[in-house]
């Protein structure tokens, strides 16, 4: 099967200024991956080049086989403070509409197809009774629901996600967890998650992308949650445990 991605010597830079390097991986198809490193290691950056916002500086970056490219309908994307980006007084329906209707927002009627497109969406994630409220209405994990749906509504095959659950307490990050977990059931769509903490999300991923020392890695989860890893990663010491039932968590602070 195609890796939903596939790097071959990537290396990625800003202004001219190299941030990482030698990412040479794949990423299986229908797995749930994170990214991890500390602030400005170039995280936010692998997901703008894998949406086609700016070319890696050298390498080959393949997309589900094919080179990158904006708009590509094969990707849902969930930005960092999507409230933010949006606004908070537009209705929820209206705002999962933007994920399929796009540079149509405002014109005319939308189809039945859309409608439906729109329903099931938010259906997916639990917030069809939410869909007539307006964002500024909501808690931030329904809002998060809400920026799910509108990346899952144009049907993708691969979700980035970028911090989804930033500011969230956690309550609300167990129930995104959860939704993730379950969409994932309902249909192995590709999800790339960029997060600080991995605990969180432990018990869903199937590996990890790391950027560690200016260099892009890879691993499966069970060799990434590694002490000695993590503490270089962070330059902090971080504990890994694992509980009796196989479980794994890690202790120390992700700055």
């Amino acid at each position: 099967m195609t890796p939903a991605l596939e790097l071959q010597d990537v290396r990625a830079a800003r202004g001219g200024t190299d941030i990482w390097s030698e990412g040479t991986f794949a990423i299986p198809t229908g797995s749930i991956v994170a990214a991890i490193g500390p602030n400005g290691s170039g995280k936010t950056t692998l997901l703008q080049m894998i949406l086609g916002l700016i070319p890696p500086a050298a390498g080959t970056l393949r997309v589900m086989g094919e080179a990158p490219g904006r708009g590509n309908p094969r990707i849902g994307y969930v930005p960092q403070g999507y409230a933010a980006e949006v606004g908070e007084a537009i209705r929820c329906r209206d705002l999962v509409a933007l994920g399929r209707t796009g540079t149509r927002w405002g014109l005319g009627r939308r189809s039945s197809d859309d409608r439906n497109r729109v329903d099931a969406a938010l259906a997916s994630v639990s917030a069809l009774d939410l869909a007539d409220r307006r964002l500024s209405q909501l808690s931030g994990g329904q809002q998060q629901r809400i920026a799910i749906a509108q990346a899952l509504v144009g049907d993708p095959d691969l979700l980035l996600l970028d911090e989804p659950l930033a500011n969230l307490d956690i309550h609300h990050q167990q129930e995104i967890v959860g939704l993730l977990r379950e969409l994932h059931r309902a249909r192995p769509i590709t999800m790339l998650i960029v997060v600080h903490d991995l605990n969180p999300l432990l018990s869903i991923l199937d590996g990890a992308i790391y950027l560690l020392d200016g260099h892009a890695h890879y691993g499966a989860i069970g060799d990434v949650v590694d002490s000695e890893l993590l503490t270089h990663l962070y330059d902090a010491p971080i504990k890994v445990v694992r509980t009796v039932q196989g479980d794994l968590f890690t202790s120390g602070e992700f700055e």
